[in-house]
């Protein structure tokens, strides 16, 4: 009992340390099986991306002509990699955080411009983006576990939209859908040009899209959900009703939608509460999509909000998780920086915390589902179907096991050891339910 006693508290003392080193790539002793990475070494570079001639949302004046100019991103780009003899596993990224005067260290498994395993064919495309503000590395753990399971993962800083450059929200709303749109058609290009680094290994007719927050306010419009007459005339939307190209209302808005994207997985997406959508307009959704969200969440909402989303989009098979007591910030941002806790002044620690789970393991769960999610609808695995329909409440399964095989009478959720999905709730509604 003492001995058992000392190696439980020995763990949690080394999960602590690793946590205190910003590493995102931790796993921790009772994470769901997919959670843990796959057999991909992983290579990560930074591109700097140009879109000419999109509307200068800022800069347009009301009632003038609409100005343009040349709107440059930062996307992290993490891909399975051929490492070269004698590289290990293993890199750093410096990040902004919340916090504007502290700068973060954080580590992965990722190798910084490592070669990228051209022999394995071209794989899925899984686009990342952050909420406002937030920026490429909020949801750099997801980045690196699915790079190492055969995704090649593209995560945006959106300008007008980081911790450093957070601009009214005008722009957000704007460019957030284009964003999304202009990196896909990015990282097909690259992956047929025979000079790039990814050439023959993106395959972005496979695409997934995650969202999170003011990410997935962009996703659902990406996925057929047109926004309501309310965005275009609000005080704070763009200048001379700009937004009507991302409208409902727009009679050629379904022709700008993009048939690569196969699969959503929206995080916590704002607007619903707020009349982005009336539920009507969510009918135009027909992508399988994965929504996942804390039950007390006051930015999005959750009944009149993520949930209302989820029950509104009847023509399309989706999911919704719910992390019981959790808020917004539910499974995607990495575990907050130490830089911030050990600075004089800890601002924006909340940005990255909830006040009832804790991070890594919110972490480890959103990367078991997202997994399961992308391995069935991008790369039509069915034994992954497996882990997505289960007992709605998981305290509802029944866990019984005999000589480390499963009985008839079990019904716990899969992946899942005994008692470590408490607090989680997964549904799942298919098309006209």
């Amino acid at each position: 009992m003492v001995r058992t006693l000392f190696a439980v508290l020995a763990m949690c003392a080394s999960t602590s340390v690793f946590a205190q080193s910003n590493h995102i790539d931790i796993i921790r002793h009772d994470a769901p099986a997919l959670a843990h990475f796959g057999e991909y070494d992983i290579g990560v570079r930074t591109l700097k991306l140009t879109d000419r001639n999109r509307p200068d949302i800022l800069n347009t004046p009301e009632g003038g002509e609409t100005t343009t100019y040349d709107r440059r991103l930062i996307v992290e780009v993490w891909y399975p990699a051929l490492l070269a003899e004698g590289q290990q596993p293993g890199g750093e990224y410096t990040t902004n955080t919340r916090n504007l005067a502290v700068t973060a260290t954080l580590r992965g498994r990722a190798v910084r411009d490592a070669a990228a395993l051209v022999s394995a064919g071209a794989m899925p495309l899984i686009i990342v983006s952050h909420g406002y503000p937030g920026n490429r590395h909020l949801m750099s753990h997801l980045g690196e576990n699915l790079a190492s399971k055969g995704y090649v993962v593209a995560a945006i800083d959106h300008g007008d939209s980081t911790y450093e450059n957070w601009q009214p929200v005008a722009s957000t709303l704007y460019n957030r859908p284009l964003d999304q749109l202009f990196v896909l058609d990015q990282m097909a290009t690259m992956s047929n040009d025979d000079s790039s680094f990814l050439s023959g290994v993106v395959d972005a007719e496979r695409t997934g899209i995650v969202g999170y927050s003011m990410g997935g306010y962009g996703l659902i419009n990406n996925l057929g959900g047109g926004f309501s007459d309310l965005l275009v005339t609000h005080e704070q939307a763009p200048v001379n009703a700009l937004a009507f190209r991302h409208a409902a209302a727009n009679p050629k808005f379904r022709e700008n939608l993009d048939s690569r994207i196969k699969a959503g997985f929206a995080v916590a997406p704002w607007g619903m509460a707020d009349g982005i959508w009336n539920p009507d307009d969510l009918k135009g959704i027909e992508v399988p999509t994965f929504y996942l969200a804390g039950s007390v969440d006051t930015t999005a909402g959750y009944e009149d909000g993520i949930r209302a989303i989820f029950e509104s989009a009847t023509k399309s098979d989706r999911y919704l998780l719910t992390y019981v007591n959790a808020g917004h910030n539910a499974g995607a941002p990495i575990p907050v920086p130490v830089e911030i806790l050990s600075s004089d002044d800890q601002s924006g620690a909340s940005h990255y915390t909830d006040p009832v789970w804790d991070s890594v393991r919110m972490n480890n769960i959103m990367d078991h589902f997202a997994t399961a999610f992308f391995d069935y609808e991008l790369k039509g695995d069915k034994e992954s179907l497996t882990y997505l329909r289960l007992v709605p409440n998981s305290q509802d399964g029944v866990y019984s096991v005999k000589n480390e095989q499963e009985t008839d009478e079990h019904t716990y959720w899969k992946g899942f050891a005994k008692d470590t999905a408490r607090g989680l709730v997964l549904e799942h509604l298919g098309p006209n339910e």
